[in-house]
């Protein structure tokens, strides 16, 4: 909608509030109306329908702080200029408005100029410096140690992302030329397209891309994507406690952003390696520790390795079952808190594969001293 139609219509009239309402009170007017024009709720009633269509067209523009501005600036500005605005060549000396747009919109001078400023450039639309736009997000995979993960470490990536042209600095204009108000959306960066009949929403301009500029030559590297490609190393921190595929986003070290937008963001999924003795449980670490018959059934003081650390002791107690598992506070992974898991140690009976005489001979006196002690009695007896 342009300018020139802001200067006919009186969009608080439609809404029933007064130029002065609050926010609030414009949005529970358009709400009111809405509900009760709405298509879905009189199919068949097309008065209401173009009700629904006025109501909307009016919230979308008194429901946006700054085009509320700019349609509160129009509607201020002056009524007559040497006879006023009227008719086209009236015996009042009156002219149409719309004659004033298009003067302003071919780029000259006279009255356009002079008004500029209220009814904005481009043809109605008040035209605004290119938005800053975000960077591309980037997406990287690193695979590090499992100390590194437990530890924490800095990594250096080869990335490529997308990135300003280096000829045009993102432009889409062959150097040394001169851009000009970009015709489909009028310097406004987006079009307004239909949704559902009644409904509408702003879409970036397929032309200009959302730049508000077009050049009549585009440039010879990017064809007037404005875009190019960024091949750079950068370091990035792992935190300590990372897990095996895990996502982690490293802020500003995506794709470089437009008209002085923020750089994307860069997102990088961690592989972990094993370890040859050490596993993983959530915060913990696993440990598999391999022990002798005899220090379970005798009990027994053992040492193990921690990861990064000295050793510690585990203090088996006489008759410990196999498979039994031990905490020892403190030595696993690093929390979010800055905390840490426990180390979760396992004992396993290993059964030695070969026996020299005198092993043969006390394990066999072993099986002699135990004889009337039946392990699988239970197995048989019925339930």
């Amino acid at each position: 909608m342009s300018n020139a139609d802001w200067a006919t219509k009186d969009f608080y009239k439609v809404l029933g509030v007064s130029k002065d309402a609050t926010t609030e009170e414009i949005k529970k007017a358009y709400r009111k109306l809405a509900r009760a024009n709405h298509p879905d709720s009189n199919p068949d009633d097309t008065a209401k329908h173009e009700v629904f269509k006025k109501v909307a067209e009016a919230y979308d523009v008194v429901g946006d702080p700054a085009k509320r501005k700019q349609y509160d600036d129009v509607r201020a500005a002056p009524t007559g200029f040497g006879g006023g605005f009227g008719g086209g060549g009236g015996a009042g000396g009156g002219f149409d408005i719309s004659d004033l747009l298009r003067d302003r919109a071919g780029g000259g001078g006279g009255f356009g100029d002079m008004f500029g400023d209220i009814f904005g450039g481009g043809g109605g639309r008040r035209q605004s410096r290119p938005r800053p736009a975000k960077g591309q997000d980037v997406e990287s995979t690193a695979t590090i140690s499992f100390t590194d993960a437990i530890d924490g470490v800095t990594i250096s990536l080869r990335l490529s992302s997308d990135a300003a042209c280096a000829t045009c600095s993102g432009t889409g204009g062959k150097p040394g030329t001169k851009p000009r108000i970009c015709t489909e959306c009028e310097g406004a960066g987006y079009v307004t397209g239909s949704v559902g009949g009644a409904f509408s929403m702003n879409e970036t301009c397929p032309v200009c891309h959302g730049r508000q500029l077009v050049y009549d030559e585009a440039c010879p590297t990017c064809h007037g994507s404005g875009r190019g490609t960024s091949a750079r190393t950068i370091q990035a921190r792992i935190p300590a406690g990372v897990k095996d595929g895990q996502r982690i986003r490293v802020r500003g070290k995506g794709g470089s952003g437009e008209n002085g937008g923020p750089a994307g963001d860069l997102f990088v999924t961690v592989k972990v390696s094993g370890h040859r003795l050490f596993g993983r449980k959530d915060d913990n670490l696993t440990l598999d520790v391999p022990v002798s018959f005899d220090e379970l059934a005798l009990g027994a003081e053992i040492k193990v390795p921690t990861l990064g650390g000295a050793p510690v002791t585990l203090r088996l107690p006489a008759g410990t079952p196999n498979g039994r598992t031990f905490r020892v506070r403190g030595k696993g992974a690093r929390k979010a808190d800055g905390s840490y898991g426990d180390l979760l140690a396992t004992v396993e009976v290993q059964v030695p594969v070969s026996l020299d005489e005198a092993a043969r001979e006390a394990v066999q006196a072993y099986r002699a001293a135990t004889a009337g002690r039946p392990l699988r009695a239970n197995l048989f007896e019925e339930s």
